[in-house]
Parts: structure tokens; sequence; C-alpha cells
């Protein structure tokens, strides 16, 4: 009972984190309709951003600021310059992000080296809980808890401000948004930058769960690949449900099953899309 208990804790750690992932990819592609295949390597440079301002002493706080703002940063400069120039050539928008992806990944290994290094959690949630006579981590508890504040600020943003009716409309009708005099040009960036921020901001706070190490890009770029396609492309509640679903699927055959876990995960995945092509809540759009 102990085991089923425990593992399911981490499996809803586990898609926190993916959510925190998820959600930013989920974004860009819902809008600019570009798989973003970098948004793994801002994952992990995110997270290296945050080891660095661990290590210099700085609180988790401003790690997990500095870790956003700076593949924000990043992501504005890589739509503005890059993409940008490819507007219209979806192929070719996609093999540049790839680029970066390997850009980002060789420059993190030359600035930090190929050690993996782990994280400690923030002192407010060191230590554990007791969860029906079991101690659990408090942090990973902690992580839960922010994916479904994040879940709710994202809901409010999208469905409650100017902006995210300017989002929600471009996204089901991008040419007749265009045309009613959303600004297509700058909301691009705003979203490019949101969704890069969240990838670096979940970097940083699957550091003390994942520890930081080169080849985690390569790692979560799968599996948030995987929730997105599973809950439906653009979809920010498809987003949330696939996290957590594929983090249970993935929790589970790693423990249960190790030598079938990729089958395990993407098995689901391709059943699911053979009975609703657009994912669990994907919508036709235009």
């Amino acid at each position: 009972m102990s085991f089923w208990l425990i593992q399911s804790l981490n499996s809803l750690a586990l898609g926190g984190v993916l959510f925190t992932l998820a959600a930013g990819f989920s974004l860009i592609f819902g809008l600019m309709r570009i798989a973003n295949l970098s948004h793994g390597a801002y994952f992990m440079f995110g997270a290296y951003i945050g080891l660095a301002m661990l290590d210099r002493g700085y609180g988790f706080g401003v790690a997990v600021i500095a870790g956003g703002l700076a593949v924000a940063v990043l992501g504005g400069i890589v739509e503005r310059l890059v993409l940008r120039r490819l507007a219209g050539n979806s192929l070719s928008q996609v093999l540049a992000t790839l680029g970066v992806a390997f850009v980002v990944a060789d420059g993190s290994l030359w600035l930090w080296g190929g050690d993996p290094r782990s994280v400690s959690a923030p002192a407010f949630l060191a230590g554990g809980v007791q969860l029906f006579g079991m101690t659990f981590p408090l942090y990973r508890l902690g992580v839960v808890v922010f994916s479904i504040v994040l879940a709710v600020s994202l809901w409010l943003l999208l469905d409650k401000t100017r902006l995210g009716v300017m989002i929600r409309a471009s996204v089901d009708d991008r040419q007749m948004a265009q045309g009613i005099g959303v600004p297509a040009s700058k909301l691009f960036t705003v979203v490019f930058c949101l969704g890069a921020a969240l990838a670096g901001i979940g970097g940083v706070i699957a550091a003390p769960i994942l520890s930081v190490y080169p080849g985690l890009d390569a790692d979560m770029l799968p599996l948030a690949l995987v929730v997105v396609i599973l809950g439906g492309l653009g979809s920010l509640a498809g987003a949330f449900v696939g996290s957590f679903v594929i983090g249970f699927v993935y929790s589970f055959g790693q423990i249960l099953l190790p030598d079938l876990a990729y089958i395990i995960l993407f098995l689901p995945m391709v059943v699911i899309l053979a009975v609703r092509p657009r994912g669990l809540f994907g919508r036709i759009t235009a």
C-alpha cells in the first residue's frame, strides 16, 4: 500500500513539473503553430541559470525569477531574429528551433561542465510531511500546489484579460483577429517570451527533484510533446490533464516495467489519437 501511495505522490510531482514545461509549449504552438523543439533546452537553461544564482548565494525565489527572465529574453531574441525571418515557412522554423536547442545545450555544457549537479529544496519547503503514516518530501507537494496555482493564473490571464482575449482570438481564427486590429507581431513575441519563461521557471522548479545535468533537455522534451499532443494542441486544460496523466504513466512505467517504459508512455497516446485525432481537449482551429 505504501509503495502505491508514495509512487502516486511522486507521479503528481512529476505531473506538476511537466505542466510548467508543457503549458508554455502549448501556448506557443496554439498561437504560432510552431513545434518549438528548443523548449526542452529552455527548460535546461533555466535550471542552470537558477543553479548559478543559488551558487552565488541568492535565494530560491530569486533563482526562479532569474531563470524565467533569462529564458524569456533568450526566447524573445530567437523569435525576433530567427523565427520572424522565417515566417510562413513552418519546416524552416522547426529546424531553426532544433538548431537553437543544440546551441543552448552545447553552450550550457561549455559554461557549467558535464557533471550532474544536485539542488537543495528551499528552506521553507525542506523536510517532509506525514501523510497516511508515511513521510513524504514537502517540496514535492509544493510543486503540485505551484502547478495548480500556475494553471489558475494562466486561466485567468487567458480568460479574464485583454491580452488573453487577443491570444484566444488568434488561436481560434488568426486571420480574422488580424483583420480586427490584433497586433499579431507584438502578440507573437509576448507569447513566445511567456512560453519560454514558463519553461525556464519549470527548469528551476524541477531542479531539486531531477537535478541539473547535460541531456536534461532531451529527457524532458519528448514528455512535453506527448503531453501537448495528448491533451490537445493549444489547450491549457489539455496540457494540465495530460501532464498528470503522463506523470502517472511514466512514473509507474519506469518502476514496474522499466524495459517497456517508452512503450507504455507512447502507446496510450497512439490509442487516444486514433479515437480523438486532435487530442483530449483539442478544437478545430483556423
